[in-house]
């Protein structure tokens, strides 16, 4: 009975969360924070350890007794920090950013201290109903028709990723066909895309139950700037309707993963409108920049399609993750997704007069992402989002100049945003493998130094490198020092080369 009174006493001391506890282990947790931001030029971009490092630093299990907070902090500091790649980094310069700011980290700890899981109306009105109208607000922002708007006759919700955007509507569009066909000739649905589409699009559709024999990838070049011909998906449409199958949805992109390419929307929407194809846009990246007037025009045609997502964790300061998708017909989604167990019943869904996103989604639970982006919007205002945007593009657009400058490189496709793809080429004469190679191994020598983080991708055939301009504290210096490092050591690849 004493051990079983002692651990029952030792039991009662146990507070998780006790509020003057934490106001003081918060706090230090904002110095630490704010040290990491100050001093985050301190640390190589790219991480230089090794696979496994982290377990042998580690013990095998949890501990029995706690440990101190101050002890944990150490072990961040020491052992985990060295294992980062250092994605806010201002010499950031790989994939596409992950933008953050002051007012989305004050939004995602809101976010984390009332733990909503609003799945329905009910279990947390504020958290549907913000984002609904926030929603609305970023639909405003990007001058998107009322057609996707709870204003008028559609209506937006906050997706974890465009993965998850492009599935639900895929299972919408799947969903209406089916009842139109019938389920016996789901083998027939067909999929398109170009072979630009992001890698993510074969595997949602996968899952989503069509075969991949029915997953067009169709081809792109770099004389259309490796942007998504209507004339060729006319013709696959047509060889796919004349073959039996049935054209299911498009996934047109504002701004490609490898090179920002832009498919034309509105003869795309076309193509579709006119054999029934569901249509989603995703400007995951590139929908950022539409908030600005001059580019807005890359969205023309949106009234055409179905629906669309793009993500403000990429450029519009919010934190991963953050996906906003919007759609025509809200109904599509909740009949292919909607779910009724008695323990969630209740009179306001039952009414029809709210909105429940737990059937606007996979999962069930879901938490107050708005509050992020309504802290963004409203810290900031549409005007700085803007200034914001239109910065990195100015950057870059440096970038692009330097490299235009310097007889050796090229600008391998034209910017759109912020993005610059290039490469070292100072012998157009030699073989494209050599090429190349000699670009493969600057890219090595520039990320093995840690001072900046760039990635490649090869498109057409043509093996390039990316610079991406857009992390919350890259400045002009930044820039500049990218390029003299890049300079450096095409200076130094050359004077050893046997090209």
């Amino acid at each position: 009975m004493g051990s079983l009174d002692s651990n029952m006493a030792e039991s009662v001391q146990f507070k998780p969360l006790d509020a003057q506890e934490f106001r003081k282990q918060a706090h230090q947790m904002v110095d630490f924070i704010a040290d990491y931001y100050q001093n985050i030029e301190s640390y190589p971009v790219l991480t230089q350890v090794e696979p496994g490092f982290l377990r042998s630093a580690l013990p095998d299990s949890a501990p029995h007794r706690p440990e101190s907070f101050e002890t944990i902090l150490k072990d961040v500091q020491e052992k985990i920090i060295p294992g980062i790649t250092h994605w806010l980094s201002p010499n950031f310069f790989a994939f596409f950013p992950a933008t953050v700011s002051t007012a989305g980290f004050l939004g995602e700890m809101l976010c984390a201290c009332f733990n909503s899981v609003g799945f329905n109306w009910l279990a947390s009105p504020a958290s549907t109903e913000l984002e609904i109208v926030v929603m609305d607000w970023l639909a405003t922002m990007l001058k998107l028709p009322k057609t996707f708007m709870f204003s008028g006759t559609g209506g937006g919700v906050i997706q974890n990723t465009t993965s998850d955007s492009i599935l639900v509507t895929l299972i919408a569009a799947r969903d209406r066909a089916l009842d139109a066909v019938g389920a016996e000739n789901m083998h027939k649905l067909v999929v398109y895309g170009s072979d630009q589409t992001h890698s993510t699009f074969a595997k949602v559709c996968k899952l989503a139950g069509v075969s991949p024999a029915n997953i067009r990838a169709l081809p792109t070049s770099i004389d259309a700037n490796f942007s998504l011909s209507p004339q060729l998906l006319r013709r696959a449409v047509e060889a796919d309707v004349e073959a039996g199958l049935v054209p299911l949805f498009l996934c047109a992109t504002v701004g490609t993963t490898s090179t920002t390419a832009v498919d034309n929307v509105e003869p795309l929407a076309e193509v579709a409108n006119e054999y029934g194809i569901w249509i989603h846009v995703d400007a995951a990246y590139a929908g950022s920049a539409c908030i600005c007037p001059e580019f807005r025009h890359y969205l023309n045609g949106i009234e055409r399609v179905d629906s669309f997502s793009f993500s403000p964790h990429k450029w519009l300061l919010s934190y991963l993750d953050c996906c906003c998708l919007w759609v025509k017909l809200p109904g599509l989604l909740v009949k292919a997704l909607s779910t009724d167990p008695e323990y969630l019943k209740n009179k306001p869904s039952e009414s029809n007069s709210v909105v429940d996103f737990k059937d606007w989604q996979v999962g069930t639970g879901r938490r107050f992402k708005s509050l992020r982006l309504w802290m963004v919007l409203r810290s900031y205002g549409v005007l700085n989002l803007q200034s914001h945007i239109r910065s990195d593009i100015r950057l870059a657009k440096m970038f692009e100049g330097f490299v235009k400058s310097d007889p050796r490189f090229e600008i391998v496709v034209p910017r759109h945003f912020a993005l610059v793809c290039f490469r070292l080429n100072p012998y157009p004469q030699s073989r494209s493998a050599d090429t190349e190679m000699l670009n493969r191994k600057l890219l090595d020598w520039v990320n093995s130094t840690g001072r900046v983080y760039l990635t490649h991708t090869i498109v057409g055939g043509l093996y390039m490198l990316r610079f991406a301009v857009g992390a919350s504290l890259t400045d002009e210096r930044h820039v500049v020092a990218a390029w003299e490092l890049i300079m450096e050591g095409a200076d130094r690849l050359l004077k050893g080369s046997t090209f």
